[in-house]
């Protein structure tokens, strides 16, 4: 494994520099390096260093550990993760116009929750995505519509309202991690100890388990069915896909897919559309054309 760059380096910044000048540094470096903006191989990893750096030398405390001892004083004292979750407010106040989801956005890239990777095995499944397609007029493009569909996909189990337990019963908190989901590994290394975080293996990292499950969804919480979702198409909508947050497949203990919905705007007899312009061809006599 390679060392790690000494964080001021790793941001272009200096010890002398404000907590503002840093700030702004990360958020250009991060909207750079983004995995959503940035599709190549390096990306990934440049964010996770970067957002790293951003996370200590942001935070008073951690960044006079930093630099009084490098990387050592901060890996001592400090997880992975309690590094990046001390850091919250400062996430959420550099991407608040970045984008949806602020620091659990960045928290998901960074431990690869929903997309599997990331630095400590904090991995959380995603459902699946799923997708619906539509077929609409150019009047509907004009008014703009209402659209009442019925989506078939997981549901709270009916017997158990989702919560995985028999009627009558509650989940546990787990005695292995006393209801934190994971726990630490110290481990000491000559002069050092370093420190680790796990998932808890009696509960999977859910902090609870169940001991009596749900006869009908046998502990899943969920069960097949139909979700009625009632949806407003914009006015000036275009053929694409459209996505709507969190409406797609659902997991027992993970974050929902999305919905898709595939666009499809039928070609009108008369007239014809070029983005926001609404074209229509006509013979007119050259008397007409001259007069009105």
């Amino acid at each position: 494994m390679s060392a790690k760059r000494d964080y001021y380096e790793v941001l272009g910044v200096s010890k002398s520099d404000s907590t503002d000048s840093v700030k702004s540094q990360y958020r250009k470096l991060a909207l750079k390096f983004h995995p959503d903006r940035n599709k190549s191989p390096e990306a990934a990893e440049h964010f996770k260093e970067i957002s790293e750096a951003y996370a200590v030398l942001s935070d008073p405390e951690k960044k006079k550990l930093y630099d009084q001892y490098g990387h050592a004083g901060v890996d001592g004292k400090y997880s992975t993760e309690d590094i990046f979750s001390g850091a919250r407010g400062n996430f959420d106040e550099v991407f608040s116009n970045f984008g949806p989801g602020g620091f659990d956005s960045i928290f998901d890239q960074l431990f690869g929750r929903g997309g599997g990777g990331g630095f400590g095995g904090f991995s959380r499944q995603r459902g699946q995505d799923l997708l619906h397609e539509m077929t609409i007029s150019l009047d509907d493009v004009f008014r703009g519509k209402k659209i009442e569909l019925d989506i078939k996909k997981n549901i709270d189990c009916a017997n158990c309202n989702g919560s995985g337990c028999a009627p009558g019963t509650r989940p546990e908190t787990c005695p292995g991690c006393r209801g934190q989901g994971q726990v630490r590994v110290s481990r000491n290394m000559g002069f050092s100890t370093f420190v680790t975080v796990q998932p808890c293996s009696k509960c999977q990292g859910l902090g609870k388990f169940i001991s009596k499950p749900c006869s009908n969804c046998r502990g899943s919480g969920k069960q097949k069915g139909t979700k009625h979702l009632s949806l407003d198409l914009p006015a000036g909508i275009d053929n694409g896909d459209y996505v709507v947050s969190g409406e797609g497949e659902s997991l027992a203990h993970g974050q929902n897919g999305d919905l898709v919905l595939r666009v499809r705007v039928q070609p009108h007899e008369n007239f014809k559309r070029d983005g926001s312009d609404i074209f229509y061809d006509a013979n007119i006599s050259i008397v007409d054309a001259c007069l009105g």
